[in-house]
């Protein structure tokens, strides 16, 4: 067992948890931390996809009752149906951008160069919806309408640009369409849930012949990492955003995607 490989198995399994609902893209800094640590290239691709389902696991957990009585009362309750097409309506933007632009971005895209600039942008889109955003209209996600959740569907198909980030765009579209930041960053929650569990399976069902038996301790490591982590991670957000604002985050993305761009000023990315 390579205890150097399981290190950085722990280390970016971590970060996605982190990442992952944070409003500073798991996808960026697993790209850019899997380059520092020379992780990188199929094997290293698919490792990162497998670990979000950890990531996602710790919200199906930390939800579990209420998704358990969406499953259970979907044909009795008007407003568990009314949440059940409102997150149909925000997957399917997502969904058919991905699978058309998929290869695509993933070849021109996916480089640290192109995630720092998000980084920067994002966080200015931050400030501003911080800024602007019109005042609360939506304060539960059983009170979002149709156009609500398309907006927070268009929001999130921003995302398929890496660095950008997921949980940043669905919750800046909500606030940006006068969802609350509760309301937003627990509709961005249940939304990742359709979202990268099909996104995750349909990476996996492409990349599935990279993994071998050997790679089990690593993945297993980095999945284990993903779940605890995201348990933390969730809870913490879902208390921080009744008191605060989202500007740590948005100035947090401006000064690190910034240091990131002076770096590979100075030395090139040269690719995997």
């Amino acid at each position: 067992m390579d205890i150097l490989l399981i290190l950085k198995a722990l280390v970016l399994g971590l970060v996605e948890a982190a990442s992952e609902f944070l409003p500073i893209s798991s996808t960026g800094h697993l790209i850019i931390v899997g380059d520092f640590l020379k992780f990188t290239g199929p094997r290293a691709e698919t490792f990162e996809i497998f670990i979000q389902l950890g990531a996602i696991l710790a919200v199906v957990w930390i939800y579990r009752e209420r998704l358990l009585n969406i499953a259970t009362n979907m044909n009795r309750d008007l407003k568990v149906r009314q949440l059940v097409l409102n997150l149909i309506i925000a997957f399917i933007p997502a969904a058919v951008l991905g699978l058309l632009l998929h290869k695509a971005i993933t070849h021109y895209l996916f480089n640290p160069v192109t995630v720092a600039a998000a980084l920067v942008a994002g966080g200015v889109v931050i400030l501003l919806v911080e800024r602007y955003a019109p005042a609360d209209r939506v304060r539960s996600v059983d009170d979002l309408s149709w156009k609500d959740a398309l907006v927070v569907g268009l929001a999130q198909s921003l995302a398929l640009f890496p660095g950008v980030s997921r949980s940043g765009a669905t919750i800046m579209g909500g606030m940006l369409g006068g969802l609350s930041r509760f309301a937003a960053t627990e509709f961005s929650f249940f939304l990742a849930v359709p979202t990268m569990f099909a996104a995750t399976f349909y990476s996996l069902y492409k990349e599935w012949a990279q993994l071998t038996v050997a790679d089990v301790p690593i993945f297993a490591v980095g999945f284990v990492a993903a779940f605890l982590g995201g348990l933390v991670v969730v809870r913490f957000l879902l208390a921080y955003v009744g008191r605060h604002s989202f500007i740590p985050f948005a100035w947090y993305r401006i000064v690190f995607g910034g240091l990131l761009l002076a770096y590979f000023h100075y030395h090139p990315w040269v690719g995997s």
